[in-house]
This record gives C-alpha cells, sequence and structure tokens, in this order.
C-alpha cells in the first residue's frame, strides 16, 4: 500500500522562502535539511515511509554508525515541533528538487534554533523556540532540541558522544 503525503505547491514568493546559502548554518546543520523534511513528512501521514528515507540520508550523510545517531536523536525535535504546530507547520516537500536550496521560515526557525542550542547561545535559543513555536514556550520541544545539541555540539567537542576514543595498545 502507497500513501501519498499532499504537500502543496508553493513558490518562493508566497512562502517568503529563502536561499539555504543565505543563512549562517554549519556543514553539519545545512545536511539535517533533508532527513528533516523526511521525517516531517512522515509525521504528517504517519503510515508512510518516509521516516526510512531520512535514516538512509542521515547513514548517507555522516556514515552508518553517527548518521544513525543523528537521525535517531533529530526525530524527537520534529516529532514534538509537529505535534506543537500540526498543519500551520510549513516545509517543503522533500522530493521536490527545485526546493531542494529552499528553506520555508518554519524550517529557518527550526535550523536556528538548533544551530544557537549546539552553541549554547542561550538567548538566542530562546527567541529561536519562540519564534518557531508562535510564542508558545513548549518544554517537550526546548527539552528534545537541548538532548540534541547536548549530542552533536558544534565545534571542537563535536563527536559522537558515548563512542570511546580509540587508542594504540601494544
Amino acid at each position: 500500500m502507497t500513501f501519498q503525503v499532499p504537500i502543496p505547491p508553493a513558490s518562493t514568493a508566497d512562502l517568503g522562502q529563502m536561499p539555504l546559502a543565505a543563512f549562517e548554518f554549519d556543514e553539519f546543520e545545512t545536511r539535517l535539511l533533508a532527513p528533516m523534511r523526511h521525517f516531517l513528512t512522515a509525521s504528517a501521514a504517519p503510515g508512510c515511509q518516509a521516516w526510512h528515507r531520512a535514516f538512509v540520508i542521515a547513514a548517507e550523510n555522516w556514515g552508518e554508525t553517527h548518521g544513525l545517531a543523528v537521525a535517531y536523536a533529530l526525530w524527537p525535535v520534529l516529532r514534538e515541533t509537529h505535534a506543537l504546530l500540526g498543519s500551520e507547520l510549513s516545509y517543503n516537500d522533500p522530493l521536490d528538487m527545485d526546493m531542494r536550496g529552499l528553506l520555508t521560515p518554519d524550517e529557518a526557525r527550526l535550523l536556528y534554533m538548533l544551530h544557537h542550542m549546539r552553541r549554547d547561545e542561550t538567548a538566542q535559543a530562546r527567541d529561536a523556540v519562540e519564534a518557531l513555536s508562535r510564542g508558545r514556550l513548549e518544554p517537550e520541544l526546548i527539552r528534545a532540541g537541548l538532548s540534541f545539541a547536548d549530542r552533536f555540539p558544534c565545534g571542537a567537542r563535536h563527536r559522537l558522544r558515548g563512542t570511546p576514543l580509540l587508542r594504540l595498545v601494544g
């Protein structure tokens, strides 16, 4: 059985979309976009298999061990976002080639939230959560975002937490 998820076609003008390159996201955050869109599609139609594609893309982006951990940690953030906003959440069709380089306002807010949380920029992260959640500071969304940020921080500490450092034993 095949599920089809209706994602209304939108031009860049009517949704206020911006090119991904216009934002200050690092490579890690930029690569979150494709799995994020597939997970949001799966949230909108729970019977579809878009979640599977999200895990496959994450494994292709960061390798199986790291990528699957990224996708697994990203899912609660997107689940809470969808639970909070429902049909108000705007995101692009993950399979639309013309929209791959563009962000909807909600996609940008979501990536900004993670961007600031990963850098431990509390005031900016709070503003990003408030913008994404339409003025509501939802504790479950914040908890999920902080959990993701703790697992995948930005900078020198960026490595898969819980993975032992490899040492040569002679």
